[in-house]
């Protein structure tokens, strides 16, 4: 009989397991937990090493160690100010230490007498007694059943609220490893591939990585499974990235000519290295008829609109068109505004006029444009006299068919589905030849997720500033005191003849999220802080006209200030601005306060950037931003964002809810990723397929069916 492959242990159903019923199966699936696969795959999160316990007696006072115990009493009581203690004392043969916890009430409930408990935290000493506040807690099992003296005993994640404990799932993983050793595990790696690695076979990383015997085999078993997670993306994004470039035909472009060198010539601003190898790059690729796949990847400031405008020119130039499609609405008319003051004076070939030229026409295309407007660039986007569009979904419209599309770039592109991409690409052209693609974020990608999430894209990088851009200074500002302070400074910057965006989570009250709105906070610092000044309010609820009119008097400096939701995140431009307030800024990622600062700090004179916070955030809430205090490089930023919150959001956009780096992390597994893209190229055939490895193209089938539609697709 065959070893199970993963295909095999996914059909497996859990309830067939003994010891889960319906009601656990019911439970199980609020974790994910639907196959003997998930339940292999439900990785022990931590593990307490049994084998060389500490007993209380030789807990030393200042040292932070982990004990295990039984709970030998619970009691709670209440605070002044209204918080809760909870005081738990456990005890083994050798002594009694005692726990408290504040504002975990639901402790009470989780300690019982008579469980046994594993507690890591540092020892104090409290009136003569051993004693730990807040430790990590996992609870082992009830008196025998987590008697596991001498082992090494896996803590698996716990789910109070579907009834999910650790030693239930060691039971149930124990159930199917015992299940599946009549006929084993199938491993498809060649023998070659493991030896070159140093790799544990399959079958014994799955045991060990539940059941250590020593921790050395823990390493080994996680080395060989953080592996085949990335191995699985990669095959399955080479495999896509061939049989796409197999079957596509795109058009090749001149690359040097008249309208280019006058772009070139007249720029503001001498390129920066990276921006003159970014738009070599894009040369190399709309050269060829390969259709062009990049990502151009770019800290905020770091000039990409030149370098896809240079790309979008060389359709241009080449008698074709050029499309540009933003998310909102805002930013796309901030892009129409930065393409018209770059492109005024620009003329194209035309021989039905006298001289045989004419101006070069940029169209805006969005949902605010009225139905004249829109028949007029219709008609021209149709005939080809519009040479550049730019626009948001409602490019995507069936009423939207270009003449001949040759270049699309697709600008924050992680907004957009997969289809929607397609849509635009695939009604550029009637002769069915595929449109170059660039796609661009301004948020920075860790270079092992750019290398993973990103494998079937080519890369280029926009790691350096243009010239005249000033460092931003971050400030984090918690208290009444320092806050009115803070808003002391920003009048006066502002009576200086400068301007401030003030930044608000929500447009209005709400009672889920203890936030002050957009609304409340103008209406507080039009009759407080800025009393006086020019105050205006920008939220993703108002009418087009009216944000576009409220953004325009922005830029155009008939405002002192302007308080927005985070619709002003990406694509604002205003260098006169220099000063940035995040209200209740814990509650916002280190992304997205990375793009919220990189509104200021555009002109010449220096900027600051506030992020006010609660009076008591989170630990990691503290973490994130004492991040963005300490450096403006959104690199390291986004490394460290990867540290803080893991991987599974990288991929939230292309999962249908099953995480596919279980155990690998793209902030540590830099080596792995690497093994695992070389590895992937010599095993895949170069028109993408696996016919020389059945058993590792039979899981790659698999992996791709167990995604949604749009997993990791890319065109």
């Amino acid at each position: 009989m065959n070893p199970l492959t993963l295909r095999e242990l996914d059909a497996i159903d859990v309830e067939r397991l003994n010891g889960v019923g319906r009601r656990r199966r019911t439970a199980l699936r609020e974790v994910d937990v639907e196959t003997v696969f998930d339940l292999l795959t439900y990785y022990p999160r931590r593990y307490v090493d049994r084998t060389a316990q500490a007993p209380i007696s030789e807990a030393v006072i200042g040292s932070e160690i982990t004990v295990v115990a039984d709970v030998l009493s619970v009691s709670a009581r209440r605070l002044r100010g209204g918080r809760r203690l909870v005081s738990v004392d456990v005890g083994d043969a050798t002594g009694v230490l005692s726990a408290v916890f504040f504002n975990q009430a639901w402790r009470e409930r989780q300690l019982t007498e008579g469980r046994t408990v594993a507690l890591f935290g540092k020892v104090e000493n409290y009136r003569g007694h051993k004693q730990m506040t807040n430790p990590v807690v996992d609870v082992l099992g009830d008196g025998a059943a987590a008697d596991r003296t001498g082992k090494i005993v896996a803590i698996y994640p716990q789910s109070e609220s579907a009834g999910i404990v650790t030693w239930d799932v060691a039971n149930w993983v124990a159930e199917a490893q015992r299940r599946c050793s009549a006929r084993g595990i199938a491993d498809p790696l060649p023998d070659w591939l493991r030896d070159r690695l140093g790799l544990a076979e399959r079958g014994q990383a799955l045991a060990d990585i539940h059941e250590p015997l020593s921790m050395s085999d823990r390493w080994a078993a996680r080395n060989r499974l953080v592996f085949d997670e990335l191995l699985r993306v990669q095959l399955l994004l080479r495999s896509q990235r061939l049989a796409r470039e197999a079957h596509e035909l795109g058009i090749a472009h001149k690359t040097a000519g008249n309208l280019i060198e006058t772009f070139h010539r007249r720029l503001p601003l001498a390129l920066t290295g990276a921006q003159r190898r970014a738009m070599a790059d894009i040369d190399a690729d709309l050269s060829t008829p390969r259709p062009m796949h990049r990502l151009l990847q770019g800290d905020v400031g770091s000039g990409k609109t030149l370098v896809a405008l240079h790309a979008l020119l060389i359709a241009v130039q080449n008698g074709h068109q050029g499309a540009l499609m933003a998310p909102t609405e805002v930013l796309a008319e901030q892009h129409h505004i930065a393409l018209r003051a770059l492109l005024d004076g620009f003329e194209v070939p035309d021989e039905a006029r006298l001289g045989g030229k004419r101006p070069l026409r940029l169209r805006l295309l969005s949902g605010s444009s009225s139905g004249t407007q829109r028949r007029e660039v219709l008609v021209e986007v149709a005939t080809g006299s519009a040479d550049i569009v730019v626009g948001t979904h409602a490019l995507l419209e069936e009423s939207v068919r270009f003449d001949s599309l040759s270049v699309v770039v697709v600008d924050e592109q992680h907004r957009f589905g997969v289809s929607q991409r397609a849509r635009l690409r695939e009604s550029g052209r009637d002769d069915r030849r595929i449109p170059h693609l660039l796609v661009m974020t301004a948020t920075p990608i860790p270079r092992t997720a750019a290398m993973t999430v990103y494998g079937d894209l080519d890369v280029s990088v926009l790691d350096e500033l243009p010239p005249g851009r000033t460092p931003i200074a971050t400030e984090w500002v918690r208290g009444p005191l320092a806050a009115e302070s803070m808003w002391t400074e920003v009048r006066r910057e502002m009576e200086a003849g400068r301007q401030a965006y003030v930044v608000c989570p929500l447009i209005t009250e709400s009672e889920s999220l203890d936030a002050r709105s957009a609304e409340q906070m103008h209406a507080e610092l039009v009759a407080g802080s800025l009393a006086g000044l020019r105050v205006g309010l920008l939220h993703g609820r108002l009418p087009s006209a009216d944000k576009e009119a409220t953004m325009n008097r922005f830029r155009l400096g008939d405002l002192d200030a302007l308080v927005a939701t985070t619709v002003i995140e990406v694509g604002i431009d205003v260098p006169n601005a220099t000063v940035m307030v995040v209200l209740s800024a814990d509650r916002f990622g280190i992304a997205q306060l990375h793009q919220l600062r990189g509104r200021v700090g555009r002109g010449s004179h220096e900027s600051t950037c506030y992020l006010v916070s609660d009076d008591d955030p989170t630990p990691i809430a503290v973490e994130r931003l004492n991040a963005l205090a300490a450096t403006n490089d959104g690199f390291e930023l986004a490394e460290r964002d990867l540290e803080l919150r893991g991987e599974g959001t990288l991929f939230d956009e292309r999962q249908s809810g099953r995480n596919d780096l279980k155990l690998a992390s793209l902030a540590r597994d830099l080596t792995w990723v690497q093994a695992a893209r070389d590895a992937a190229a010599d095993l895949i055939a170069a028109d993408g397929d696996l016919d020389t490895h059945p058993a590792l193209a039979d899981e790659i089938d698999w992996f791709a069916s167990r995604r949604d539609p749009d997993y990791l697709q890319r065109s």
